[in-house]
């Protein structure tokens, strides 16, 4: 991934909880395969509508050349990893609805922070790191 300074909706950016990153990675012949996950927020438009989303990343990748340092976030968020499938979307908000889980506690947990993240759209949330995206530079 690519941490970058200046928030581009285009380029699908994730703001991450470094404290949520999950990992795994072992030997496959001479290559390392990783798994992993972590938190995340972004932004997104649905039909003209920007959106705020919260769930998770996954990030993975079956052939890196060497093992990653699974305790330093920054390392294994600038690894060379795949994120073809973009977040696993848990909830959304878009100003007057919400998507997502049924409870209502799960619903008033997340609104709670997709409410202020959409008010003060494009901040990087109080808490999160970003904006990391896996799109290549330009």
């Amino acid at each position: 991934m690519i941490r970058e300074d200046r928030f581009l909706i285009s380029r699908k950016p994730y703001a991450v909880d470094l404290d949520t990153l999950t990992a795994s990675q072992g030997e496959r012949g001479e290559l390392i395969w990783f798994s992993g996950a972590v938190d995340a927020l972004w932004f997104r438009r649905r039909k003209g509508v920007t959106v705020a989303c919260l769930g998770s990343l996954k990030l993975f990748s079956h052939h890196l050349p060497e093992r990653l340092d699974i305790l330093d976030p920054h390392a294994v968020l600038t690894a060379d990893l795949d994120g073809r499938h973009g977040g696993d979307c848990h909830g959304r908000w878009d100003g007057t609805g919400y998507w997502g889980a049924e409870e209502p506690e799960v619903q008033e947990r997340h609104l709670a922070i997709l409410r202020p993240m959409l008010a003060n759209y494009p901040a990087v949330p109080p808490g999160f790191d970003g904006w990391w995206t896996f799109q290549t530079g330009r």
